[in-house]
């Protein structure tokens, strides 16, 4: 039987459920195609929420077992971790999400066709599960399939011995030791999550800096900080292969002096980005070609070159972002109701959800120097501030980037606690062009994390720090 809606989302991530309702709320006839048993996609399933989870799971953790003396809580016995049930936690916190999602789709009257999705036609796709087929004709579709985990030659996953994400958040037990292929936001995270454990952790990491897409700064600092976890890090390394010898792995890798090293571990955890999905689609019947990294090319309006076709999220250039997937869910959604929507792609923060928290939004110092743009830096650290030490969370700093000019915030760089909830206020100023003067002389709470900015911009300004 042929359904016919208005708006056809294909996958149901961040971009796709975001995209989906938004549309119903205008009064769309939507339709959503997951492949997979539960919505949410990568970022609710098997990446940034129980990935989160666990984040926060071993934070706590690792504070019992080093701070709390310090605070005065004394507890009796040895600290040990369930495994089973530190899993079965964050398997639940994804349960909760997905039952929100399902609510969502009833509420908005979202039809949800579970199989996979290829195109017939421009204007017609099939719906597959198993034996069974649904044809859908839509006036409009949304491709929002989102990304796979990457590999690198000589490095075969197995998902077993050599893994990606998706089954680091699942072992079958704490393991003893792990090494992870990748410095980026992926490695540094799930680093964090097994250090604090216990887990003897190794990262090797091709360019001279972890996350090096980021302020080169930050990764100096997080450099340091995730020293102090006992994790080593092995930056200009190049991995040559990753061999399952059955209980473990044996990792050939060229180290800075250009020699041969190996090192076995009982887990190869590969983190090295990730691939944008579209296998299965069939978009050639729609007339829609991949570039050579498989991404789909869409013009300022997120169209592909069928215009009532768009994509959206990781299947696109920009950053694999699940944020940035859902502003653009809600662009389509609205450009195709006749409004006016925009996106400021250079305002889209990037956060590392380490312990402390690195965020960040704008230009880097990298980035400013490489097209010769002037600019003044102010920078300010924790160990400075009052709130930051009443919570014995002094690691890092906040940094902030202006033109010398008329005092216009050009990036903010921040590693930090809570420097993911701190840059919202750096991402409000900058949409609306707020100057560094401005920033400085609004009201902080004190004491509160947020003061480092305030005294960041007064530096980058020409003025003196004032707050502890």
């Amino acid at each position: 039987m042929e359904k016919k809606y208005d708006i056809i989302f294909i996958g149901s991530g961040p971009g796709g459920y975001t995209g989906a309702i938004r549309a119903a709320q205008l009064g769309y006839n939507v339709a959503i195609i997951e492949k997979y048993d539960v919505l949410g996609g990568t970022c609710t399933n098997v990446g940034c929420i129980p990935a989160k989870a666990l984040l926060d799971s071993t934070e706590h953790f690792h504070q019992a077992k080093e701070q709390f003396k310090t605070h005065g809580i004394e507890l009796n016995g040895e600290i040990s971790l369930n495994f089973t049930q530190f899993l079965k936690r964050k398997t639940e916190v994804i349960g909760q999400n997905t039952a929100g999602l399902n609510y969502l789709m009833r509420k908005n009257k979202i039809n949800v066709h579970r199989g996979t999705g290829s195109f017939v036609d421009a204007s017609t796709i099939k719906v597959s599960e198993g034996e069974t087929e649904n044809t859908l004709t839509g006036k409009y579709f949304v491709i929002c399939t989102g990304s796979k985990p990457s590999t690198i030659p000589g490095v075969i996953i197995d998902k077993k011995r050599i893994i990606t994400s998706t089954e680091g958040l699942s072992l079958p037990s704490q393991p003893r030791s792990m090494v992870i292929i990748g410095g980026g936001v992926i490695g540094v995270e799930l680093a964090s999550v097994f250090a604090r454990i216990g887990t003897e952790v190794t990262i090797i990491e091709y360019t001279d800096s972890l996350i090096p897409t980021m302020d080169r700064e930050l990764g100096k600092a997080l450099f340091k900080t995730l020293g102090k976890l006992n994790i080593r890090i092995l930056l200009k390394s190049k991995v040559q292969s990753a061999s399952n010898t059955g209980s473990s792995v044996a990792i050939k890798y060229i180290d800075t002096e250009s020699n041969e090293q190996e090192i076995t571990t009982e887990y190869c955890l590969v983190a090295v980005g990730r691939s944008a999905y579209t296998k299965g689609l069939n978009l050639e019947a729609a007339g829609i070609t991949t570039q050579k990294n498989g991404k789909v090319t869409v013009n300022a309006q997120l169209q592909t070159v069928v215009p009532h076709i768009y994509a959206i999220g990781d299947v696109i250039d920009g950053p694999m972002l699940a944020h940035k997937a859902e502003d653009e869910g809600t662009f389509v959604a609205e450009t195709i109701n006749g409004q006016k929507p925009h996106i400021n792609y250079n305002l889209i923060p990037s956060v590392v959800y380490t312990w402390p928290e690195v965020a960040s939004v704008g230009q880097t110092e990298e980035q400013l120097k490489a097209q010769g743009i002037e600019y003044k830096f102010g920078k300010f650290p924790f160990s400075a501030s009052a709130r930051a030490r009443a919570a014995m969370d002094t690691d890092g700093f906040a940094k902030v980037l202006i033109s010398p000019k008329y005092g216009e915030v050009l990036g903010v760089h921040i590693i930090g606690p809570r420097a993911a909830d701190v840059i919202a206020q750096c991402v409000i100023g900058m949409e609306y062009e707020v100057t560094a003067e401005d920033m400085y002389r609004i009201s902080y709470a004190h004491p509160t994390y947020s003061e480092v900015l305030k005294d960041a911009y007064l530096i980058a300004s020409g003025q003196g720090a004032i707050n502890i």
